[in-house]
């Protein structure tokens, strides 16, 4: 098909006019929250956040419940009974009640096993500080992953609706240039084609945006959150060390790490419990006990009532024989337990490793992605401007400036993705090595528009 030449004034795109389309599609509402804002407020209603967090507590109490193994106990009792005493020698038959009342009291003095229970019951604590820390780094992601979300499906809907307009204008275009008889039908068609892709594709990323804000909302127990979007440049965080720094933090404070490091000397001390059950025992023992008989007994002729009181104080040893072997395979069992334990914490130690090297080199990797990117959005503008000054000069036909703007806006599209991408990417490597806290996202928070 020969090539038809189109006059110069017959293409009137602005691209001023785009992005400042572009830029009214992503400007944040007068309301819009910022990342921390709606993290703290999912940190206090995050039905899975406040699980974990009443499963802390839980935890405190059941460590604290091992106190009790070393401390004093005490008790009281009382009773009244109605007693029949019958004898033949000599001859006494009489009904007659009793009366009695004591308190007792007993302080371990040497019981290993306790002191052993006493001790895991202090690494139980450590465990669920562990544990609640852990809930709070996957709440971040969590969080940080839907807000992001969010924003790069209102760029997706922005850029396409910008898209559309320039396609609406370069088919219009194309039909003017028809009419006058200085292009074919086939660019009107090629111009409609594309325009009704553009079309189907806004009303994907429409939808694609309302699925992200339920997403949100559901986090954040909000409705219609409004996440604040990023400023314009974009400044990408900058990693502190290289590989081996992160991942030799990650070995000595990641607390999925420290978990299993308590938990190797917990089955350690579950060992020395059970060893432990060979070992004598000594308890002091105090008692008072009152007994009384109001109306007297048949041995004093139920003339009188009588009352006697006991105090006693004294130290009982306890040396266990023989329990039928129970002892010995507990300790084979807890020696078993003991293994496992090493095993999980050089495996979680394996997986913190690989994670951490994972996402180290993922940032890495997506802020040269987005250099890259940086500089396909400027080839692809002029591209497009290359394109369009062709097609009014002539040499270029319609569905060139078509692809070219195509090619444009996926670019663009796919820069704010990646540097979303970064800044998650930066959230996640800190929780792969464990040092994720709250506090990081008032870096994020600077540069949002505010």
């Amino acid at each position: 098909m020969a090539q038809t030449r189109k006059p110069k004034t017959a293409l009137r795109h602005s691209t001023t006019g785009l992005l400042l389309l572009v830029a009214l599609g992503t400007a944040p509402a007068l309301s819009a929250q910022t990342l921390v804002q709606l993290f703290e407020a999912a940190r206090d209603s995050d039905a899975t956040y406040q699980g974990a967090r009443a499963q802390y507590d839980a935890n405190l109490a059941k460590a604290d419940q091992s106190r009790a193994l070393i401390l004093p106990s005490a008790s009281l009792s009382t009773g009244l009974t109605r007693n029949h005493y019958d004898s033949t020698t000599p001859a006494v038959d009489g009904t007659y009640s009793a009366v009695t009342a004591s308190v007792g009291a007993t302080q371990p003095l040497y019981r290993p096993a306790n002191w052993v229970g006493y001790e895991q019951g202090m690494k139980l604590v450590d465990i669920a500080r562990a544990q609640l820390l852990v809930a709070e780094q996957e709440l971040i992601i969590r969080v940080g992953q839907a807000y992001f979300d969010v924003l790069a499906a209102q760029d997706t809907l922005a850029f396409v609706q910008a898209q559309k307009a320039a396609v609406a204008e370069q088919l219009a275009s194309a039909r003017r240039n028809f009419e006058v008889g200085t292009a074919t039908i086939t660019d009107t068609r090629e111009a409609q084609a594309r325009h009704d892709l553009v079309q189907a594709q806004e009303i994907a990323a429409a939808n694609d945006l309302r699925v992200k804000k339920l997403a949100l909302d559901t986090v954040v127990s909000r409705t219609d959150a409004r996440p604040a979007p990023l400023a314009q440049p974009v400044p990408l965080p900058v990693l502190a060390g290289d590989v081996e720094t992160w991942v030799q933090q990650a070995e000595g404070q990641h607390p999925v790490v420290q978990q299993a490091l308590i938990g190797l000397d917990v089955a350690r001390l579950e060992t020395e419990k059970a060893r432990a059950g060979h070992k004598p025992t000594v308890d002091l023992q105090a008692s008072y006990g009152i007994n009384r008989t109001p109306q007297g007994s048949p041995t004093n002729n139920l003339t009188f009532g009588t009352r006697s009181n006991l105090a006693t104080v004294g130290v009982q040893l306890t040396l266990p024989l023989f329990a039928g072997y129970s002892i010995q395979n507990r300790v084979r069992e807890t020696l078993s337990l003991e293994e496992k334990a090493a095993a999980d914490l050089e495996a979680v130690r394996r997986t913190v490793v690989q994670n951490t090297r994972t996402a180290y080199y993922g940032v890495v990797s997506g802020k040269g992605q987005v250099a890259a990117l940086q500089a396909a959005e400027s080839s692809s503008q002029s591209a497009l401007d290359a394109n369009k000054l062709g097609y009014q000069v002539g040499v270029r036909i319609n569905i060139d400036v078509l692809n070219a703007q195509s090619q444009l806006y996926q670019t663009k599209r796919d820069l704010a993705q990646a540097r979303y991408n970064v800044l998650l990417g930066d959230l996640r490597l800190r929780q792969a090595n464990g040092s994720l806290r709250a506090e990081d996202l008032h870096g994020i928070n600077a540069l949002l528009v505010r």
